[in-house]
């Protein structure tokens, strides 16, 4: 199993489907995952420490696994079948729940407990992360390269030009 950061929700262009993304920081790698709108919403609210006036469904399961005294140890994404992410809910009481990831994630987010993630399913589903800062400081220093001549580092010693006191010619 391999820890993940929730990075947030997303809506993809595209196709306008929701993903929430996990981060692997070891490799570089987001997994996307497809949710529902309110999946989404819930996740995204907590992430932002927004309250709602009555609880919502995963405040609510959080506030009754706190009433019976038993933790949410971790969240693990152990399964992608079918293009269906799989997670299981890990107590303390070393009870694992079968859950959807969607509800898992939003659970973890609201206790700030951590989430793994299967490696095969991060070898599997991961998308390279892409720095647009990065990558555009690489293609300058790659068109650098493409253009640059012996003769850009040669010149005369210290700094070169002449190093007169101003006044030049009138007249």
């Amino acid at each position: 199993m391999v820890p993940v950061e929730i990075l947030g929700v997303r809506q993809q262009q595209r196709d306008q489907e929701i993903v929430v993304l996990l981060l692997d920081t070891a490799a570089d790698l987001a997994i996307p995952i497809v949710i529902g709108a309110r999946e989404a919403s819930a996740i995204a609210m907590a992430q932002a420490g927004l309250a709602t006036p009555r609880p919502m469904t995963h405040d609510l399961l959080r506030d009754v696994l706190g009433a019976v005294g038993v933790a949410l140890e971790r969240v693990e994404i152990v399964a992608l079948e079918g293009g269906i992410y799989f997670a299981e809910l890990v107590l303390s009481n070393g009870v694992h729940l079968d859950s959807r990831a969607s509800d898992a994630i939003a659970l973890a987010v609201r206790t700030g407990s951590p989430v793994l993630c299967s490696a095969e399913i991060v070898a599997l589903a991961g998308v390279e992360i892409v720095d647009v800062d990065q990558q555009a400081e690489v293609e300058r220093f790659r068109d650098f390269l493409d253009h640059v001549t012996p003769e850009d580092f040669s010149g005369p010693p210290g700094g070169g030009g002449q190093g007169g006191q101003g006044g030049g010619r009138t007249g």
